[in-house]
């Protein structure tokens, strides 16, 4: 679903992203995990087109996205939910959902949406700035999640939630899985909280990918020390 050759993306003369390589397949849930500042964020910017790139391929379900604005990638079929959610303070929950809705070109919110995000039902017409961290989080995906995305990208999705509200995101995450074909690349440094949605971990160090394991697979010393480093 998601195929990324020989991606490089740098800031003015700092290369950042050093030619990485990534295959997701379809309703596949791929965790990259790092510490701060080892280039999680700049490579999904460098994905939804936020950042350009210095050299590389990007495509999903086969379309070339390289090249193409932000917006066109949405149309294509990416979706991005970045660190620190970034929804709109004052519009209501109803609201900030609905800005999703213009790519999708849908009439009303989808019943599955207010039934993944009960919550939001509650509140949606709360104004999105007066939500806990948290709802606010499960916002920012039921606002994606309305434009029919085929990859979701989550950046940090757990950063500032208290770790009951950790566990429902993950749950929802699942559940969003078994209701729709989609493949979700998550972007965190929880590893209990990949263990429990990722099929597949790697781990990004200065810009490269330098481990990979199937879940099953993982060994979570490892993959803590790599983090901790």
């Amino acid at each position: 679903m998601l195929e990324v050759s020989g991606l490089h993306v740098s800031y003015g003369q700092s290369e950042v992203i050093h030619g990485v390589d990534i295959t997701v397949k379809k309703n596949e849930t791929l965790a990259i995990m790092g510490r701060n500042g080892m280039g999680k964020t700049t490579l999904f910017k460098s994905l939804i087109g936020v950042l350009p790139t210095t050299d590389g391929s990007i495509k999903i379900d086969g379309e070339e996205l390289t090249g193409k604005e932000s917006f066109q990638r949405v149309a294509s079929g990416i979706a991005y939910v970045p660190q620190g959610r970034m929804i709109f303070p004052s519009l209501t929950v109803q609201e900030n959902i609905e800005t999703g809705m213009e790519v999708s070109r849908m009439k009303r919110i989808p019943d599955e949406i207010f039934a993944l995000f009960p919550v939001l039902h509650e509140m949606r017409h709360r104004k999105g700035g007066n939500l806990s961290g948290g709802q606010q989080q499960q916002l920012a995906i039921a606002r994606a999640l309305v434009t029919n995305p085929k990859v979701l990208l989550l950046d940090e999705p757990t950063e500032g939630i208290q770790p009951s509200i950790i566990k429902d995101i993950a749950n929802i995450l699942n559940e969003i899985r078994k209701l729709r074909d989609i493949t979700i690349i998550v972007s965190e440094q929880v590893l209990s909280f990949t263990m429990a949605i990722a099929d597949r971990i790697i781990v990004i160090d200065k810009g490269k990918f330098i481990h990979e394991d199937l879940r099953e697979n993982v060994d979570t010393d490892k993959i803590s020390k790599y983090l901790s480093v």
